[in-house]
């Protein structure tokens, strides 16, 4: 975990205050320190912080008016409130009000520490979690583009399956957007209030792979110098994602089938069953009944997650909806890059709609996004596509340009049509210039 985060220290006591600014800023952190609460509520207010250490009994406002106004402000900023022996109760209410957790006086520096790094753990993961839903909130434009029947299958299909508590498995090749269709099954899930963790489960070594989803305790091996717990616990009432599903280690599949059985746990190093409500959604991005049969995957574990089954078509199958994709990403990167690219010319969307996209949407997402970078006009043209896409179409352009040539003398003779043979405003019906326009009436003899 990084350690340069900003924490607000609260006391009124100059040897109290002192000590906790000395303990955080060992450990590199940003403290910022305040000697009552009015002072805390003003620095509050006038910054970010991810965690506040605040002492319960002080003149003026005390730790109590402090949650109030940090929850106000940030409702998931963790507190911790240190008190004295006679005002535990008092320390409780402040966490029914919000405050993350409490230490009493005297304390042990080192307790103060492991309560501490919990609270910012916590909050990392708020505040990714929140950064996601962002991401996915700035996409709901483009949640799941396409009008052609493959994509209406799929929305159908989430819209049935989201108010479910069943696990779901996705199916689909790398970059046809397997994560962002299992958060939109999240987000209308009676769970999206809660969090949406997901894990690669290719990504992480064989070893630590337990931890990250059950947990550890602390001197469970080398290393475990505190507790900590996995994601199954952190992601309770919520959604836990498992990404390449496929690349599971034979021997972790038992025990992750045996928590979906009962939904038990322990963790790494640890003799107490824990539990956790939580759902699971799956990926992979090959064929696991294949898999099952060629006994490289668990036949009672995939039906387990496979009680509901998504497959999401790859690009080369839903071709009708490649100029929306397009146009999405064009804005996206135009506004991000702070250039006023605002259209794709007709013969280079051809050339997208006509390449086979292995790499599917994220393929289309980068070339979108190279070509906004190099287009030096309003419209992205040929040249703009990155070199690797252009050689890889140079033998589908040659056997297609006649399709592609009658397919440009088809739209040209739309436009003049619709536009009564008004040349300007059939080349801004085509996003050319009318120069453009008049080169070509006389290349194909219109």
């Amino acid at each position: 975990m990084s350690k340069n985060f900003p924490i607000l220290v609260v006391d009124d006591d100059d040897r109290m205050r002192e000590l906790l600014v000395e303990i955080f800023s060992d450990q590199g952190h940003q403290v910022i320190a305040a000697s009552d609460g009015d002072t805390a509520i003003r620095a509050i207010l006038e910054n970010k912080f991810s965690l506040i250490v605040t002492d319960l009994k002080m003149p003026k406002q005390d730790g109590m008016a402090i949650v109030r106004q940090a929850k106000a402000v940030d409702a998931e900023l963790p507190i911790i409130m240190i008190t004295g022996h006679g005002s535990v109760n008092s320390a409780i209410e402040a966490m029914k009000q919000g405050a993350y957790d409490y230490i009493e006086k005297p304390f042990d520096p080192e307790q103060l520490k492991l309560v501490a790094n919990r609270a910012l753990r916590y909050y990392q993961l708020i505040r990714k979690n929140r950064m996601m839903n962002s991401t996915l909130n700035d996409l709901r434009s483009h949640e799941l583009i396409g009008g052609g029947s493959a994509m209406q299958k799929v929305k159908r299909l989430v819209a049935k399956i989201a108010p479910l508590d069943v696990s779901v498995m996705i199916q689909g090749e790398t970059g046809t957007g397997k994560e962002l269709v299992a958060r939109l099954v999240h987000r209308n899930s009676r769970r999206a209030g809660n969090l949406f963790l997901p894990i690669n489960c290719g990504a992480i070594a064989v070893n630590l792979l337990e931890s990250e989803l059950f947990g550890h305790e602390q001197g469970a091996f080398t290393g475990a110098d505190q507790q900590k717990k996995g994601l199954v616990e952190l992601a309770s009432a919520g959604t836990l994602f498992l990404d390449e599903l496929n690349s599971m280690p034979a021997a972790f599949q038992a025990k992750i089938l045996r928590f979906l059985q009962d939904r038990s746990f322990f963790r790494v190093g640890g003799g107490k069953e824990l539990r956790s409500d939580v759902r699971i959604v799956a990926a992979t991005n090959v064929n696991l009944a294949e898999e099952v049969a060629a006994g490289r995957f668990r036949d009672d574990l995939y039906f387990r997650l496979s009680v509901m089954v998504l497959r999401l078509p790859p690009l080369r199958e839903r071709p009708e909806d490649i100029p929306e994709l397009a146009c999405y990403f064009l804005r996206k990167y135009s506004s991000l890059y702070e250039k006023k690219v605002d259209r794709i010319d007709p013969y280079t969307l051809n050339q997208l709609v006509d390449h086979p996209w292995p790499g599917n949407i994220r393929e289309l997402e980068n070339v979108i996004s190279s070509s906004v970078i190099m287009t030096t006009g309003t419209a992205i043209t040929s040249a703009s596509l990155p070199d690797d896409f252009r050689r890889g179409n140079l033998v589908t352009a040659v056997e297609d340009s006649m399709k592609l040539s009658d397919m440009e003398q088809t739209m040209m003779r739309k436009a003049l049509q619709r536009s009564a043979g008004n040349k300007a405003r059939a080349a801004r019906m085509l996003g050319i210039d009318t120069s453009t326009l008049w080169r070509k009436i006389k290349r194909y003899g219109l």
